[in-house]
This record gives C-alpha cells, sequence and structure tokens, in this order.
C-alpha cells in the first residue's frame, strides 16, 4: 500500500525502560542493529499497527507498555534503487512512519524474540538513548536522529537531562552497538495490566 507520492506508510517504535535506555535490537543473521518497525496494513490506524509490530518482533502485549508520545507529523526516508526490487522501482520510493515513544512496564523476560514463525531480530540489549547512528543502515539514519530529538522532549524535560549532551560518536565510525548486555528471546510472562491510553492517532 503506497500513497500518491511512492511512500509506504509504517511505524517505528523506540522502546524505553526505567533508566531511558531504548531497546536496539540485531537484525537478525546480520551485523546491522535498529528500533522495531513495520508496514501499516490496509484498514490499520497507527497505532494498531504499532501493537502488532510490537508483538511480532519483540513479543510485547499491549499490558507490558505505555504509550509516552509519538511524533507529530510522517516522517520519511528514501530507499536507494539498488535496495528496491526491480518491478517496484520507478513508483516506491521510500517509507512514511509515525514513530512511538513506549516505556516498558513489565520485564525483561516478557521480551521475546521468537513470538512468530519470522523473527526479525536475534539478539537485543538496552543501550542509552542517544544510540550510535553508525550501526543503522545509513539511508534511516536521519529519520532515527528526527524522531529520537522530537521524542526524547517527551523523557528530557529537565535542559540538564542529556538530550542536551549528545554523544560525539553519535554519528561516529566505530559502532559501539555491540557492546554490553546481547539478551536472546525470553519466555512470555504475565504482569499486571495497565490501561494503555488509544487516543494518540
Amino acid at each position: 500500500m503506497l500513497d500518491r507520492e511512492g511512500y509506504r506508510p509504517n511505524v517505528g517504535i523506540i522502546l524505553v525502560n526505567h533508566k531511558n535506555e531504548v531497546f536496539w535490537g540485531k537484525r537478525i543473521r546480520e551485523h546491522s542493529w535498529q528500533f522495531p518497525q513495520g508496514g501499516i496494513n490496509h484498514g490499520e490506524s497507527p497505532v494498531q499497527a504499532m501493537f502488532r509490530e510490537l508483538h511480532e518482533e519483540v513479543g510485547l502485549k499491549p499490558e507490558h507498555v505505555r504509550i509516552l508520545g509519538r511524533t507529530r507529523n510522517w516522517l520519511r526516508y528514501n530507499v536507494p534503487d539498488n535496495f528496491v526490487r526491480r518491478e517496484s522501482r520507478g513508483y516506491y520510493k521510500g517509507q512514511k512512519q509515525i514513530w512511538f515513544l513506549l516505556r516498558l512496564v513489565g520485564k525483561d523476560s516478557d521480551v521475546s524474540l521468537r513470538a512468530t514463525n519470522h523473527p526479525e531480530f536475534d539478539a537485543w540489549r538496552w543501550n542509552r538513548y542517544w544510540v550510535p547512528l553508525d550501526a543503522v543502515i545509513e539511508f534511516k539514519r536521519d529519520v532515527y536522529l528526527q524522531a529520537l530529538n522530537e521524542l526524547s522532549k517527551i523523557i528530557f524535560r529537565n535542559p540538564s537531562e542529556p538530550r542536551y549532551s549528545r554523544p560525539r560518536q553519535f554519528y561516529g565510525r566505530k559502532s559501539q552497538a555491540g557492546r554490553g548486555k546481547k539478551t536472546e528471546a525470553g519466555n512470555i510472562q504475565n504482569t499486571e495490566e495497565t490501561k494503555i491510553p488509544l487516543n494518540v492517532d
């Protein structure tokens, strides 16, 4: 499903824990890291697509998270021709995305990378909010930066918070995405149900 300009509607998800660290997933059988994202199906709202993708890619259910906010407008990126199927070249330009900021209210063990038969990630970790974007495929980096900047205002309301002091290696050559704890798929456990505000789309 493309819009008139050739962009496919999509959602992106920035999932934070109680320390405001972000969920960082390693693409299956690749050395690149990214946030969860996926297309909006016909008839779906952005919120519905977000919850579906959250479960398909991360194994989390609505009761495991709380919506903190979303980007005001669509954020777009173009996909280079060499990443586009030959039959789609000429009319498919890329993705337009609504990005959601979610707080994990469940446990780390609620995360499951094998919730479906077609997993997107084979490892994950918590990383500082300003993740090093050199681990992200190049044509997505500007949209990641836009989403992180816009949504940072929700969780870093104090001017002294680190959103005003991004690391020098934000676009650095040497990736830090592989450092720290990598966590494989965990078993889903039940947590106390949390009311989710759905009036954000």
